[in-house]
């Protein structure tokens, strides 16, 4: 039981310490790109679509 409890600290540090990798390049792109990156559903609209252009939406249409 005690080796779940180690094992389950050492994977939420690890997560911890992406997250705050994660927040730090985040940042470092928003000051070179010089506006915020899209968040949520907007950040989802922004990567899904491909280089023709068309959304994820567009592209169930038909």
């Amino acid at each position: 039981m005690d080796d779940e409890r180690k094992s389950s600290k050492a994977g939420e540090q690890a997560a911890a310490g992406l997250r705050e990798a994660t927040s730090k390049d985040e940042a470092k792109n928003e000051g070179k790109m010089g506006h915020d990156l899209a968040k949520g559903a907007d950040r989802f609209e922004e990567r899904s679509k491909s280089s023709d252009g068309k959304s994820a939406e567009e592209k169930q249409k038909g």
